[in-house]
C-alpha cells in the first residue's frame, strides 16, 4: 500500500475527538464557576466509591485536568493519531482508541484494586491490634502531605499507647484515607495515547522522531521502548502518584495485542 500523509488536513476521528477534549475541558471550566464539579461525574472513580458511575468508564478519556494535560495528550494524538488513521482508516482507527483507552482503565483500576485491597487488610490488622506504629506507617504510605496535625496526633499516641480514646480516632483517620484514595477521579485521554504511541512505533519502528528535551533525533520504536520502560519505572517506584502510570502501561500493552491479533488475522495490516 502506498502511504503518502497529508499534513495539513486532520482526518475526521482524530479531529473530533481533539473537538471532543477542548470542548469538555471549557465546560468543565464554565460550570466549575457555577458550582457544578464535572470531574466528580464524568471522571473514573474505583469501583468501590460512592461516586463510581458505570459510564465514568467512557467518560474519564474525554476528560483533563487542566490546559497542559490536554495540550500534550491532543498534541500526540493528532501528531501520531492521524497517520494511523489515514493508514487503517477511521473505523480500525476508533476501535483501537477506544480498546487501548478501556485496557488504560482496567490495568489502573486493577492496579487500584491491590493497592486497596492491601490498605484493607491493614485497617483489619489495626482494629484487632491498635498501635501507633501501624498508624503511623499506614499514614506515611498512603499520606504523603500528611498535616502537622495529623502527625501530632501520631506522636502524642506513642506517648500514651494504652489510651483506647487514641484507637478509635486513629481507626476513624485510617478509615478516612482509604474513602480518600477510593474517591480520586482519574482523567485524560493519556490510555490512548499512549496505545497510539505505541502503535505508530509498531508500524514504522524506523521513523526518525526529533525530541525536544534533549533536541536528538531517535527512531520510533526506540522512544517507544524508553517510553514505556520509563513508565514502568516510576509506575513501581512511585505507587499512589497523581500520575497514572499503569494507565498508561495499559495502553500500551492493550495496544500491542490487538496489533499482534490483527496482524493474524489479516493479510494486508496496513
Amino acid at each position: 500500500m502506498n502511504y503518502r500523509p497529508v499534513m495539513n488536513q486532520i482526518p475526521p476521528v482524530v479531529k473530533n475527538l481533539i473537538i471532543i477534549n477542548v470542548l469538555l475541558l471549557f465546560a468543565t471550566w464554565v460550570l466549575g464557576g457555577r458550582g457544578i464539579d464535572l470531574v466528580e461525574y464524568l471522571g473514573m472513580h474505583y469501583p468501590g466509591s460512592d461516586k463510581f458511575m458505570l459510564h465514568q468508564i467512557i467518560t474519564h478519556m474525554f476528560m483533563h485536568g487542566g490546559i497542559t494535560h490536554l495540550f500534550f495528550n491532543m498534541f500526540a494524538l493528532w501528531m501520531f493519531g492521524r497517520v494511523l488513521e489515514s493508514v487503517w482508516g477511521s473505523q480500525r482507527f476508533l476501535v483501537y482508541y477506544f480498546v487501548t483507552g478501556l485496557g488504560a482503565v482496567a490495568l489502573h483500576t486493577f492496579v487500584n484494586y491491590l493497592e486497596i485491597s492491601s490498605m484493607q487488610h491493614t485497617i483489619e490488622a489495626f482494629r484487632n491490634t491498635p498501635s501507633p506504629e501501624i498508624l503511623d506507617q499506614f499514614v506515611s504510605k498512603h499520606l504523603s502531605n500528611a498535616s502537622v496535625q495529623v502527625r501530632d496526633f501520631i506522636n502524642t499516641w506513642y506517648g500514651d499507647v494504652a489510651n483506647t480514646a487514641y484507637a478509635n480516632e486513629g481507626m476513624k483517620l485510617m478509615d478516612r484515607i482509604l474513602q480518600m484514595k477510593m474517591d480520586i477521579p482519574t482523567v485524560g485521554a493519556s490510555g490512548a495515547v499512549f496505545g497510539v504511541l505505541l502503535a505508530f512505533g509498531v508500524l514504522f519502528p524506523n521513523t526518525q522522531l526529533m525530541l525536544l528535551f534533549p533536541p536528538i533525533p531517535i527512531k520510533a520504536k526506540y522512544f517507544v521502548i524508553g517510553y514505556g520502560a520509563i513508565e514502568l519505572y516510576l509506575g513501581l517506584a512511585q505507587p499512589g502518584s497523581n500520575v497514572a502510570h499503569f494507565a498508561h502501561l495499559g495502553g500500551m500493552l492493550f495496544g500491542y495485542l490487538l496489533i499482534k491479533y490483527w496482524n493474524k488475522s489479516t493479510k494486508n495490516f496496513y
